[in-house]
């Protein structure tokens, strides 16, 4: 068998690195692919063997690691184990011993391998010598021994048979990856070499495990609602569509923009309190904070006011923002460390139109008449006040008003958590609403909590009047098309609404809703907020929509073919004086011994 090729290690620094011009080299890649294949075959190693347990099943890394880590320094353990892992690293010391760091679970554990302790007999010298200078970083590895203390206190696995490669590592592993596109392009490697990458997703698992158990422990039942449906309804957004081949629907269908509708027909069927936590997707932009496919968690509990969601939304958040410490203490060191004196109960609130009069220094218009939009327009032009999209002619009244909540209102969270209640009736048409007697305006029974100035949930109790809700569904559609031509997230690209009145759940509603209040946070968002990432993308496990429809395919063109060859010549030639060298340095070790 052939010792493994040295150019492999020459390569590597250079296999992740991007040209000054920005091209992807794939020769560096290829070439790397083709010289890893050749050692393997020379050494009669590229195989991917089925796993077996002869010897046991195999013990999980961080199950060693907590079984074994009172044993002796010098001692070995009487058990023998099997652990399997992906090698980080290879330090040769000699001719027969070799020193093996190994990964599996997020947890490392170190291989001694010495030729002299293995038990097994028919171990030649020549079969260590070429399985050491074959193993690389990234490849996956069986080892059987026991478990030791090294003079340092390392903990390690003192093999008693020669580690059997699992599977070979074709591609480079890097040390580092720190150019952004090459990371997204190629989220695995990503994941394996920079831990914040894997330990933000890892906290996202975590949290969403949190709030199941949350909402269990509390008496809610979990369901799945339909994500195809002929209409998407229960937010203000623009849905996709997809086509239905099949004969007995043969009709266009959109995905849901968000499950509430469907759950609440669940209470209105007796199931007082329910959750889902499942994916979203609407047809808008992509930027740091929004992607069109995304999750969310809503819950509806039967009998519940604003009050009651404002204390359990409270317990929710600073439970979560707990465990996450705890989390980011133990496992997930890479993430920044949360500050709890920020949690702490209970949080501001802020009622909506008397705290932005205040801000903006005049008293708003009658929000609920039909010249309502015009009408603070007028106002703001009068007081010399500008906000985001005010002088552009489509924005609706509902846009506008969250404008000025975002530019006036939602700073307050910076410091500390911020329920910012009673919206305007237009910004909240499937929510109660009432006479403000603070305002004289119908504002609605709605509450949002803002943390460090951005969104994290919206709540309200639910509207349950048939004909109140109606009639709101056919005042938003009224005031879409008197504001704007092309609202935005109202109307598609051929001018048709988006949005409809959903007739099938005002009938619903006719059975008898109960007096309700609904919750719904998207999973990005806490994740944002608890991992410290500034990035919807970092919390997805492979990107937005733009990472996952631009992921490079393996075309290899002839140029890249040609030059992987050339350099594979190269590292021949190379590689024979390589071994010349070493084989002079072997005989005069053998002969000094």
């Amino acid at each position: 068998m052939n010792p493994s090729t040295p150019c492999l290690q020459f390569l590597r620094p250079y296999a992740w690195k991007w040209k000054p011009m920005g091209a992807r080299n794939a020769a560096y890649l290829r070439f790397y692919h083709l010289a890893r294949q050749h050692e393997l075959i020379q050494s009669n190693a590229l195989k991917y063997p089925r796993i077996r347990h002869e010897g046991g099943a195999p013990m999980r890394i961080p199950i060693f690691r907590e079984k074994f880590k009172d044993v002796e320094m010098g001692k070995h353990a009487d058990e023998e184990v099997i652990i399997h892992g992906r090698v980080q690293s290879v330090r040769r010391a000699g001719n027969k011993l070799m020193f093996l760091d190994l990964k599996g679970e997020f947890e490392h554990v170190q291989g001694l391998c010495n030729f002299n302790k293995l038990q097994v007999t028919g171990v030649e010298l020549g079969e260590f010598k070429t399985l050491a200078k074959l193993l690389n970083r990234g490849d996956i590895v069986s080892i059987t021994g026991r478990a030791t203390k090294t003079p340092t206190g390392e903990l390690s696995i003192e093999a008693t048979r020669l580690p059997e490669l699992l599977t070979p590592a074709l591609a480079p592993l890097p040390f580092k990856l720190e150019d952004e596109e090459v990371r997204i392009q190629h989220r695995h490697v990503d994941m394996l070499v920079n831990r914040k990458t894997i330990d933000t997703l890892r906290l996202r698992s975590h949290l969403i495990k949190y709030l199941r158990d949350f909402f269990h422990e509390r008496g809610f039942l979990e369901f799945q609602t339909p994500i195809l449906a002929e209409n998407a309804n229960g937010a203000t957004a623009r849905p996709f569509t997809v086509t239905a081949s099949e004969t007995s629907v043969n009709k266009n269908l959109a995905m849901r923009i968000a499950p509430e509708l469907w759950l609440k027909r669940l209470v209105v069927g007796g199931v007082d309190k329910v959750f889902e936590l499942g994916p979203a997707f609407r047809n808008e932009g992509i930027d740091q904070t929004h992607n069109p496919e995304f999750t969310m968690c809503e819950f509806y509990n039967a009998y519940a006011n604003l009050d009651d969601l404002i204390t359990l939304t409270e317990e929710l958040i600073c439970g979560a923002a707990s465990h996450c410490r705890d989390l980011i203490a133990t496992k997930l060191d890479s993430l920044p460390p949360i500050d709890m004196s920020q949690y702490q109960r209970p949080f501001q609130q802020l009622e909506f139109i008397p705290a932005l009069e205040s801000a903006l220094g005049f008293k708003l218009p009658d929000l609920s008449g039909p010249s309502a939009r015009e009408d603070l327009l007028a106002l703001l032009k009068q007081h010399n006040i500008d906000v985001p999209g005010l002088n552009k002619p489509d924005i609706t009244l509902a846009k506008l008003l969250d404008n000025l909540a975002s530019e006036f209102l939602e700073p307050y969270s910076l410091t500390k958590p911020l329920f910012i209640t009673h919206h305007p009736v237009c910004m909240s048409p499937l929510s109660k609403s009432f006479l403000c007697p603070k305002t004289g305006q119908h504002v609605s029974a709605r509450t949002e909590v803002f943390i460090n100035g951005k969104e994290l949930a919206n709540m309200y109790e639910e509207e349950n009047d048939p004909a109140s809700q109606r009639q709101k569904f056919v005042d938003q559609l009224d005031a879409a098309k008197r504001e704007a031509s092309l609202a935005p997230g109202v109307y598609n690209e051929e001018g048709e609404s988006a949005m409809e009145v959903d007739e099938s759940y005002v009938q619903a509603l006719e059975s008898g809703l109960p007096p309700t209040g609904g919750w719904g946070c998207g999973i990005e968002r806490m994740v944002m907020l608890f991992s410290g990432t500034k990035r919807i993308s970092d919390c997805l496990s492979f990107g937005n929509l733009r990472h996952v429809t631009n992921v490079p395919g393996a075309v290899r063109t002839g140029e890249d073919e040609e030059k992987a060859r050339e350099m594979m010549d190269e590292a021949e030639k190379k590689g024979r004086r390589e071994r010349k060298r070493e084989k002079k340095e072997e005989d005069v070790s053998e002969s000094d011994a």
